[in-house]
């Protein structure tokens, strides 16, 4: 790069960063968008191997109370909510639509031609795109006119660069999938800046089991279908969590969409108490009274399993999971029903937070202003997972890293325009 000064450093080529971007240069503003990786965006392309969940359809309010804090990302949401995230998709030219369990998805369930159009969009505005600059970090200089701006360092394959703005976005992702970027390196840099940082956990993961050989080798990648999931708070029996979905029994231990819903629930369970303990409902469509019916036939020369298949739906693995966690529950029907209806599962810990699809923690909202500016540094703001806020699975994390990237980026040019 020359030596110029830029009007915005956008330093991460996420989400958060690009939408970020698009606000500085739609104003008018010179940005150059930076980025460790060879090419942008390479965890929402992985976001895309799902289908691309962009956001959800559901109103505002129960939207808005899905997230942690919510008030903070409500406010981001005023200014871009599910509905401007359709329209800014449909600029691009992809349509989306609302799908059976009120998600919505790009027609084509594909990320990367929302991400190429979205790429081009941004150069045709004159947007510079750095791949391969790893941030170092900042200090605060001035200008030839004694103008406060920040010098970052990047580290390049060419060696260590400097590149000097007036503004900068700080939009660094999270603490998962270091492999596709976000790796949380920027910690250190903050903390080494005195800014205080909430623990990086994992979010919408996986959580331990100590599978059976037999579970393991014959279950393992299967799906646990039209189940209920239901969580206590162990010292006072108050329902903490309660919902109807599917799972995933995976190698080491137990994830899939119901899991992730519930796993903020389950982290804070296993932080307060050392474990948390899983209840299953493994036939929701039935009552205790209509299974213990079906179960008042003889069985006859069929085998229990058999029986059980045919009275009752009971799959492989639900019935492996009885075997795993109440082996003595298909002795008799009665206790049969109550493991079929309330199956404990304990776990004690997540499964590693590189292998979560976000995480929780981050810089902390104190250290903000409600532009998303740093109180302590101004002219730099910052976006997106590195903050700390959390939201389960379902369209919620993308349209916070929009929205937060959309703020962040406007409150980057009304901060130039004051200067």
């Amino acid at each position: 790069m020359s030596n110029k000064i830029l009007d915005v450093a956008v330093i991460g080529g996420g989400p958060a960063g690009l939408m970020a971007a698009g606000c500085v240069a739609g104003a008018g503003k010179q940005v150059s968008i930076f980025d460790a990786m060879p090419s942008f965006g390479r965890k929402f392309l992985r976001a895309g191997v799902g289908g691309l969940n962009l956001t959800h359809s559901e109103a505002f309010d129960p939207f808005a109370a899905r997230y942690e804090p919510d008030a903070w990302v409500t406010n981001w949401l005023r200014d871009f909510d599910a509905d401007r995230v359709r329209a800014w998709a449909s600029d691009l030219g992809i349509e989306t639509y609302v799908g059976s369990s009120g998600r919505v998805f790009p027609e084509h369930h594909k990320a990367s031609p929302l991400l190429r159009a979205w790429l081009r969009q941004l150069q045709s505005m004159g947007v510079e795109l750095f791949s391969r600059h790893r941030w170092l970090g900042w200090k605060s200089i001035t200008d030839e006119d004694g103008r406060a701006v920040q010098s970052h360092r990047f580290l390049t394959p060419a060696g260590e660069i400097e590149v000097i703005s007036r503004s900068t976005v700080l939009a660094l992702g999270g603490g998962s999938w270091s492999r596709l970027g976000s790796d949380g390196h920027w910690v250190s840099i903050l903390a080494g800046k005195s800014l205080t940082c909430a623990p990086l956990t994992a979010s919408n993961c996986g959580f331990d089991v100590s599978w059976s050989e037999h579970v393991t080798t014959q279950y393992a990648g299967e799906p646990l279908k039209s189940v209920c999931l239901t969580l206590k708070d162990p010292t006072t029996g108050k329902k903490l969590f309660s919902r109807r979905g599917e799972a995933m029994i995976g190698r080491y231990g137990v994830q899939g969409s119901l899991v992730y819903a519930a796993s903020r629930t389950i982290n804070q369970l296993i932080n307060a108490h050392g474990s948390a303990t899983l209840t299953w409902d493994l036939l929701p469509d039935l009552t205790e009274k209509s299974i213990l019916q079906k179960m008042s036939v003889p069985q006859g020369k069929a085998s229990r399993s058999n029986f059980l298949r045919k009275r009752l739906g009971l799959t492989g693995l639900k019935l492996a999971l009885l075997h795993e966690f109440k082996s003595d529950s298909l002795m008799s029907p009665a206790s049969l029903t109550v493991a079929l209806k309330s199956l404990p599962m304990t776990v004690y810990k997540a499964r590693p937070m590189d292998e979560a699809i976000s995480t929780a923690g981050g810089l902390v909202f104190a250290e903000l202003d409600d532009g998303l500016m740093l109180k302590q540094y101004p002219g730099i703001f910052c976006a997106g997972e590195m903050l700390d806020w959390d939201a389960p699975t379902g369209g919620y994390l993308l349209t916070a890293c929009f929205a937060s990237g959309y703020r962040a980026g406007n409150a980057a040019v009304r901060y130039l325009e004051q200067q």
